[in-house]
């Protein structure tokens, strides 16, 4: 079992902390987040300028890794290194930059079809990828580990998009992922 918690310092920078109930942790992770600004097309959709990741920090300054997987952000996944920036009049940390992948990949699901979501929470639960649902219901964010065969579980879903229950968006696909489910490179 997980447990957290969400603080926010006399700066009003918003942290968290996550350990495991139970085990031999000696401290919980220390989550901080970090703005991500959308494109406008994006934005407009979403209804807000900018997506906040959680994220730990590494040992180089001002590199984060990212520790959940996004709604709205592109190129982006679980376990990814980014280099983050202070804005001191937004008075919070905003992506500059992508730097190491982690083998993750963020694929994002909607669902188009509310009897399908039992249908996606067990196929999804099949692949042991974890996922986040947003305030509507509707919005998956899912990320898929290194380990998960990508193409069988590309396969699966899209025959679920194929009879018009979800729609499916890669948002970032890890080389590994890429490769493996023989995705051929662009040159775009």
């Amino acid at each position: 079992m997980t447990s957290s918690g969400i603080s926010s310092d006399t700066s009003g920078e918003e942290s968290a902390s996550f350990g495991r109930e139970g085990t031999l942790e000696s401290k919980p992770e220390r989550l901080y987040k970090v703005a991500f600004d959308l494109p406008n097309e994006t934005a407009t959709w979403a209804h807000a300028s900018a997506e906040r990741l959680w994220t730990r920090k590494t040992s180089a300054k001002m590199e984060v890794e990212v520790r959940n997987a996004p709604f709205y952000v592109k190129g982006i996944a679980f376990g990814d290194i980014v280099r983050v920036r202070a804005d001191h009049d937004r008075r919070e940390l905003v992506f500059e930059n992508f730097l190491t992948e982690s083998g993750h990949s963020t694929v994002r699901i909607i669902l188009k079809n509310g009897d399908a979501r039992d249908m996606v929470d067990a196929m999804i639960r099949s692949f042991d990828c974890s996922w986040e649902i947003d305030t509507t219901g509707y919005l998956w964010a899912i990320d898929v580990p290194p380990e998960v065969d990508y193409g069988s579980m590309r396969a699966a879903l899209l025959g679920v998009a194929v009879q018009g229950k979800i729609g499916i968006e890669e948002a970032a696909l890890s080389r590994s992922h890429r490769d493996r489910a023989g995705f051929l490179e662009s040159n775009s």
